[in-house]
């Protein structure tokens, strides 16, 4: 039943009178393109390498720096954003409500708007990765926190501890290995968006993407894709290793 109902509406989502209008006959006219794009992918231009090294050098340092400041931002503000541990309604409403706000705007929008404010370069990335970081480990973080058990936050509370040392003390463990999680994905998403940042002039590899896009060398493109493909499996192998052992 329920997948029916996913298909029916898919179907009409791709109805050109209600939905979106998809054309698939364009690929059918066009796949020659897109063969040719393919086969330029495939042949890389190895000679091309020592131009990207330093711009995948920046793009990691933002990813470092930006996951880095987020993380340490995120922990108390996911205190705050908890139930749990954040029985003041009021002060929990206000920080959920700007978070979603923070949220609900594009990293890439955001990196835009910080461009123009403070130039080109790596600052605007660093930014804007880290008001998507904040939003999205504090939602995560804030989650964990209201599904763990409250028996020992209760009991704290009993005992008339203030909320400050009932959070550091008994809160702050359980959390822990959902923040180290959290912050361990968002790293890994990092590396990722900021190759896409530099296509609006936030620093990393983003700007030599756009560069060589501009010009249509598909096989120097085909390197830049296999480094980063590179680099994020190897954070994923040791992410998950870390995990592993959180676990």
């Amino acid at each position: 039943m329920i997948l029916a109902a996913v298909v029916t509406v898919t179907v009409v989502m791709c109805l050109p009178v209600i939905g979106i209008g998809v054309d698939f006959s364009a690929i059918a006219r066009n796949w020659q393109n897109g063969a040719d794009k393919i086969v330029k992918l495939l042949l890389p231009d190895w000679s091309f390498f020592p131009r990207t090294v330093a711009p995948l050098i920046e793009t990691l340092q933002m990813a470092v720096i930006a996951t880095a400041i987020g993380a340490a931002v995120s922990l108390p503000l996911s205190f705050w954003a908890a139930r749990a541990t954040n029985p003041n309604t009021t002060a929990r409403v206000i920080v959920r409500g700007i978070l979603n706000v923070i949220r609900s705007v594009p990293d890439l929008l955001y990196a835009a708007i910080l461009v123009a404010m403070v130039g080109v370069g790596a600052l605007p990335g660093i930014l804007a990765l880290l008001l998507f970081n904040v939003g999205i480990i504090v939602k995560l973080v804030s989650e964990a926190i209201d599904t763990n058990d409250r028996g020992p936050l209760e009991a704290g509370r009993a005992v008339g501890a203030t909320q400050a040392k009932i959070n550091r003390t008994l809160a702050l463990p359980d959390a822990w290995p959902a923040f180290a999680n959290q912050t361990l994905y968002v790293f890994e998403l990092n590396v990722r968006a900021s190759t896409v940042l530099g296509l609006v002039g936030a620093g990393g590899m983003g700007l030599l993407i756009d560069a060589v896009r501009t010009f249509y060398r598909y096989d120097q493109l085909s390197l830049i894709i296999l480094e980063i493909l590179i680099v994020v499996i190897v954070i994923d192998l040791v992410s998950d290793a870390i995990r592993r052992r959180l676990v």
